[in-house]
């Protein structure tokens, strides 16, 4: 059973140098890092590809630490399955993608898999109020998806205002998760005002101490 905190950081692989990668996944090993972030791709949800499924079955071998997969792409559902069995613990779906959003959700948590529903910066929160009671994360996009390194939107922290009222008032269990622009600035704003897992990337990995960052990203 994993154990979840209230600040939970998740660096993102897709900012890695993949030339290098056990060495950055031995670096993460190591760290204050809780969770790695993965994600994955399709250039039709959005208009980059990253991943494939079987790189999540290659950083498993690997990893220490919880794998947190947020699925970028048209149609997840024929796909949990195969993330299931290459080791995925977490896995996080797009609202904006699911026609059927509860038969997804349910299909993942069959599996035991912790299951968290990702929506864009232009996706109300509220749209979540059918749903928030099934599902164990909110993943708030804080950039456009497809591309590390984007600009923080600051909308977000109303967003997180909006999903932490939805969730009290649902007196749901569901944790908030921030991903897109997280950095050294803003990380303990996002904290205070209700945010448990900030995800990572360009901030981590483009710093010549990243064990450093990432201490100071968790415990801002």
């Amino acid at each position: 059973m994993v154990k979840y905190e209230k600040r939970i950081i998740a660096p993102s692989l897709l900012s890695a140098n993949l030339s290098f990668l056990y060495k950055e996944i031995k670096m993460l090993n190591e760290s204050k890092a809780d969770w790695i972030h993965v994600d994955i791709m399709d250039s039709s949800f959005v208009s980059n590809i990253s991943f494939g499924f079987l790189f999540v079955k290659h950083v498993k071998k690997y990893v220490s630490k919880p794998i947190d997969v947020h699925l970028m792409i048209s149609d997840p559902y024929p796909y949990i399955k195969q993330l299931v069995e290459y080791g995925a613990d977490h896995i996080h779906i797009h609202y904006e993608t699911c026609i059927n959003l509860n038969r997804t959700i349910t299909y993942i948590k069959n599996y035991g898999i912790k299951v968290g529903v990702a929506i864009n910066p232009h996706t109300p929160v509220l749209l979540l109020k059918e749903i928030i009671n099934d599902i164990d994360f909110v993943l708030l996009m804080s950039v456009n998806p497809g591309f590390s390194g984007q600009k923080f939107i600051k909308n977000t922290y109303s967003k997180i205002e909006d999903a932490k009222n939805l969730i009290i008032s649902k007196r749901s269990s569901a944790l908030i998760e921030i991903d897109g622009g997280v950095d050294l600035e803003n990380s303990f704003f996002l904290f205070k005002n209700g945010a448990n897992i900030l995800v990572s990337g360009s901030t981590i990995f483009t710093d010549s101490n990243p064990k450093e960052v990432i201490s100071k990203l968790k415990y801002s």
